[in-house]
């Protein structure tokens, strides 16, 4: 019977992880991402669900006769905010993993 004592005893510590990352997944998913790119001209927000919400652009970088520069400046932009977005994830729910070794 002591073994039925600690599988319950792991159960419960379990579903405090299971709540604990819900919770760590919510706040990440509202936070939000900034990526820029031409020393700030061109700037994109995400959230942590890597939602584009908003594009900024200075109006000095929108030349019609160079539409490749900006496109390049959004893309830089955008990668650079995926780039925060998985960082963060990766260092907010590493947490629950650490020690754990599974496979991914």
């Amino acid at each position: 019977m002591r073994g039925m004592g600690n599988m319950q005893g792991m159960m419960k510590k379990m579903q405090k992880m299971q709540k604990e990352m819900m919770e760590a997944q919510e706040a990440l998913n509202a936070q939000l991402f900034e990526g820029a790119a031409g020393g700030g001209m061109v700037k994109v927000v995400m959230n942590g669900q890597r939602q584009m919400l908003e594009v900024n652009l200075d109006e000095s970088v929108v030349d019609p006769d160079d539409i490749e520069m900006l496109q390049d400046l959004i893309v830089i932009a955008t990668n650079e905010a995926l780039k925060k977005v998985e960082e963060t994830t990766n260092s907010t729910m590493g947490k629950f993993t650490q020690g754990m070794n599974l496979p991914f």
